[in-house]
């Protein structure tokens, strides 16, 4: 499988935290690859390094090809990136976000309207942004982060906060992105959203990365019931949401 990213020895500290200490991952083309691991884990620093949103301490991250940091212009035009807080633009409707982040990548109003069907939002286009449900503004950050069709799509921690039924529609959501041939990484700290969604997972603590594979063989490697036994064995703690 041709890599669609890679990371070599990542590294971020901040004072006398090491956030990120030594990750290597790599992610195959097409395939949907989970970060997984609790708050404060580096899940986040991790991806923002790969992202090229911050510069590592030490290390590199390859996307399609091309180190992501210094920044590249053209990469970014080939990358998908859904933050954890979204930023929107103040006072704008659903269809104006979308049609605003569309014209930065020279991308016309009908495939910003046509991403808003997408993500089920059709009848929220007059709706200011603010007025959205927690489930409907990250389906609306998701069509942002696809308006101008990414090969790499990436996803930190989508679902948190949203109910349980806002969250199984957006899993659906994301099965379909990654269906369209698209590769997905998303970080989450829910077990069963690794479980549900993921090809693989990454599973971190501490800034490292304890274990790499399909969930299903992770559990079976191990000997135990669930992502949640293979946590306690990797790393002697009860799994803390």
């Amino acid at each position: 499988m041709t890599a669609a990213i890679i990371a070599r020895g990542l590294r971020k500290r901040y004072g006398d935290v090491q956030a990120v200490d030594g990750v290597d991952l790599e992610v195959g083309t097409g395939e949907f690859f989970g970060i997984l691991g609790p708050n404060g884990a580096g899940k986040t620093t991790t991806m923002e390094m790969i992202e090229g949103l911050r510069q590592p301490d030490a290390g590199e991250a390859r996307l399609l090809g091309t180190p992501s940091w210094p920044r590249n212009r053209a990469l970014l035009r080939r990358i998908g990136v859904q933050l954890q807080a979204s930023a929107f633009f103040e006072k704008l409707s659903a269809r104006e976000q979308i049609r605003t982040f569309a014209s930065l990548y020279g991308v016309g109003d009908d495939r910003a309207d046509a991403m808003l069907e997408t993500v089920g939002l059709t009848e929220k286009a007059g709706t200011r942004e603010d007025r959205l449900s927690g489930g409907q503004a990250q389906r609306l950050s998701i069509a942002c982060a696809l308006v101008h069709d990414p090969e790499l799509v990436f996803l930190d921690e989508p679902t948190t906060g949203l109910d349980p039924q806002a969250r199984r529609n957006l899993w659906d959501l994301l099965r379909e992105i990654n269906s369209a041939g698209r590769t997905v990484v998303l970080t989450t700290h829910y077990m069963d959203e690794a479980e549900t969604l993921c090809d693989r997972v990454a599973v971190m603590d501490a800034g490292r990365v304890l274990r790499v594979g399909p969930p299903r063989e992770l559990v079976a490697e191990l000997g135990v019931d669930s992502l949640e036994d293979v946590f306690l064995r990797l790393t002697g703690q009860e799994w803390r949401e």
